[in-house]
């Protein structure tokens, strides 16, 4: 009976695995075609119940370490000798860089969900934050592939590379100011240059606290290890 409930098991994996081939391309269409539409999907999945969730698409969370996993492969092919030596040991393992800098995106949605919630007066709680933080996460992955990618191909050295790497960083950096003004306009019912100042306030302060959690990790590991 063991035997059989594994072989279930098993079997449920395969197929999940197989369905995102399918999957992730048409939760990727979606968000860069549709990315209001599907901000708002993610809100109303979350009232059905857990088997009904995200039929025909990603959730959200997966989404954006999927596509973490996929802007980490691409810097293993760019990069062909990667220089780990600034890193921390403990960050020298890929499965352990790619959790981290899941940690790292996550606060681009975190930050916006929050701050959507506290301009329009909600409590702030468990319940209330999950529904945009969700919701952040399919336009926060787009953004940290393109801002991944740009990185990677500007640290190639390559004169062509890092003209390229540069424009993809700077777009995927401009789509993502724009789809979310259009969000705090639509949420919020703010004007045009309110809602682009608390993009840029909420952005700008994610990067920060990311400098700032990289830092703080880098130099405990390094005290830790001393």
């Amino acid at each position: 009976m063991d035997f059989m409930r594994l072989l279930q098991s098993l079997e449920e994996l395969l197929y999940e695995l197989a369905s995102w081939l399918v999957f992730y391309p048409v939760t990727l269409w979606r968000t860069l075609t549709r990315p209001r539409e599907m901000m708002r999907y993610a809100d109303s999945e979350l009232g059905d119940t857990l088997e009904k969730r995200y039929t025909d698409t990603l959730s959200p969370p997966l989404f954006l370490l999927l596509t973490l996993l996929l802007a980490h492969g691409l810097e293993l092919a760019l990069i062909a000798r990667r220089d780990d030596s600034l890193l921390p040991a403990v960050m020298r393992d890929d499965a352990n860089l790619l959790i981290f800098r899941a940690f790292l995106f996550s606060i681009f949605p975190l930050l916006m969900a929050v701050r959507l919630l506290k301009r329009a007066g909600l409590p702030l709680d468990r319940e209330t934050l999950k529904a945009p933080f969700y919701s952040q996460c399919y336009v926060a992955a787009p953004f940290a592939f393109g801002l991944s990618a740009g990185v990677n191909l500007l640290r190639t050295g390559r004169h062509e590379m890092i003209l390229t790497g540069s424009a993809v960083a700077l777009l995927s950096l401009l789509w993502y100011l724009v789809v979310e003004v259009r969000w705090f306009r639509h949420d919020l019912g703010v004007g045009r240059s309110l809602a682009l100042w608390l993009v840029v306030r909420t952005v700008l302060g994610a990067a920060a606290l990311v400098i700032l959690a990289s830092v703080a990790l880098s130099f405990g590991l390094e005290s830790g290890q001393r």
